[in-house]
């Protein structure tokens, strides 16, 4: 029995010590991948010949780094943009904006993301046609903008205007309204629910709270996205025009703009006075001085030609002589196709300001003419002949 026990002992401890070794033996070797004929094996995609361009002049490439040959700038590597990371989520997509329905000025309903949104780089604004202020000269800056940028709207990049007075604003307002301003193709003009556009209006960052004191309603602001990207930014609409047509470029990737064979070496010195930053900034949309109609008359010797008090006040209160039926203000009201002049809450002041260059562009650009020159008067959207 002894020696049976003794054996049967011997048995176990040879036993235990066989189960502790195995498993050192099977972990210590080393591991097997799994993945080796996976996506993670795969060669990395070999990386593309680099390329460079000029910043001032994008025709020109190379496929190394230098100088361009034209202008003497430092070539900038021009690199694709990087894939997105596959989990990657745009903040600004289809779980942001509502996808609720909008009527155009050709009376068609159209999904404000599935349709209007999705997959575009787009501007939009907020306006209303029967706005007396900032609407009027805020459309006519953006039509400014739609001719500098040409080809692009409607293909690259798609014009929005949303009326925040929808109860007045038919489509067949908003057509009339477009064909005022003479927006043409790209550009659409959309009405709805009350409701459904200010949950529009507040997703985009364009809402204005009720203000007593300003009855325009809404700040003139153009909102620029690129919907894929998630990339928004927010300017003025009354901004420059090759202001916001060259952002607007920037996000399409359109760099032709930069193209400047002028030499401004020993140019003139510029003396800007408040009367031509008024010009510009406010009249320059619709009027020019000696470039013949546009939205508005050509203004050159306007000042000679009409009653000084007549024009300080029809500068300073364009609305208020127009609601008095005053004859001239309704004869121009009816020959530039029903465009109403804006209430831009100018002064007095800035009013004989505004007389006064438009007094000197008068005087400059005639002697001018006598000499055959051209020089002088500003372009509908800010740029010299």
């Amino acid at each position: 029995m002894s020696g049976a026990f003794a054996r049967l002992k011997l048995c176990l401890l040879l036993l235990g010590a066989l189960m502790f070794i195995i498993p050192l033996s099977v972990s210590s070797q080393a591991p097997v991948s799994v993945s080796s004929q996976g996506p993670a094996a795969a060669p990395a995609a070999q990386e593309k010949e680099p390329q460079y361009s000029c910043p001032m002049h994008p025709e020109v490439r190379s496929k190394t780094a230098g100088s361009c040959p034209k202008c003497g700038m430092t070539l900038k590597r021009l690199s694709p943009a990087p894939a997105p990371a596959q989990n990657a989520v745009n903040r600004y997509g289809a779980g942001y904006f509502p996808n609720v329905a909008l009527t155009n000025q050709d009376g068609k309903t159209l999904r404000f993301y599935d349709d209007l949104l999705k997959d575009k780089v787009v501007a939009i604004d907020l306006i209303y046609t029967n706005c007396v202020d900032k609407c009027p000269l805020e459309t006519a800056m953006l039509v400014q903008v739609k001719k500098l940028l040409g080809d692009h709207v409607g293909k690259d990049i798609y014009f929005y205007s949303i009326s925040i007075d929808p109860k007045r604003d038919t489509p067949e307002a908003l057509k009339a309204y477009a064909e005022r301003f003479h927006t043409g193709p790209g550009w659409q003009f959309l009405t709805g629910k009350e409701s459904d556009i200010e949950l529009i209006s507040k997703k985009l960052g364009l809402y204005s709270y009720p203000d007593p004191a300003d009855r325009d309603g809404h700040t003139p602001t153009l909102m620029i996205g690129n919907v894929a990207t998630g990339d928004w930014v927010k300017h003025s609409a009354l901004d420059n025009p090759r202001f916001l047509a060259r952002k607007i470029s920037e996000l399409i990737g359109d760099w032709s703009y930069r193209k400047d064979t002028k030499n401004y070496t020993g140019a003139a010195t510029i003396v800007y006075t408040k009367g031509q930053h008024l010009f510009e900034t406010r009249c320059a949309a619709c009027h020019t001085i000696g470039h013949g109609d546009r939205l508005g008359p050509d203004l050159f010797g306007v000042a000679e030609a009409r009653d000084h008090a007549w024009l300080l006040r029809l500068i300073s209160v364009p609305d208020q002589v127009l609601a008095e039926k005053d004859p001239l203000a309704m004869a121009l009201f009816k020959k530039f196709n029903g465009v109403q002049m804006p209430n831009l809450r100018l002064s007095e002041d800035d009013a004989a300001m505004l007389i006064d260059y438009i007094k000197a562009q008068t005087v400059a650009i005639g002697a001018d003419r006598s000499t055959g020159k051209t020089e002088g008067a500003i372009k509908p959207d800010g740029e010299r002949p």
